[in-house]
């Protein structure tokens, strides 16, 4: 299951609930239950390109290798970690990773 995304390009376990559970300020408990629909909210919630920075930057991939990656310098690339922890914080965005969210949907 997931064995071909992004996140299992630069992880070897679909680690992502506990990178989200840290950055978005929310008990591993409170999120969705199945990993493959919590998941697609993560897609859904970031563009490819954050997606893939995120899958990086959590595998610890240096610096130099997601500059040359996103074709960014310095600045850049601290600007664009920058917004996508900041996105990752944001309401909106954590709303769809709880597992209390999905019952209000339907």
């Amino acid at each position: 299951m997931l064995d071909n995304t992004v996140w299992r390009q630069y992880h070897k376990e679909n680690s992502f609930r506990t990178y989200i559970a840290e950055f978005c300020m929310i008990d591993e408990i409170d999120l969705l239950v199945e990993d493959k629909e919590l998941y697609s909210a993560l897609k859904a919630k970031l563009t490819k390109k954050e997606l893939k920075l995120f899958a990086m930057d959590t595998a610890n991939v240096g610096d130099d290798v997601l500059k040359k990656e996103f074709s960014y310098d310095d600045a850049a690339l601290e600007k664009a970690k920058f917004k996508l922890y900041k996105k990752l914080k944001q309401d909106k965005t954590r709303l769809g990773f709880r597992e209390s969210s999905r019952n209000r949907e339907g």
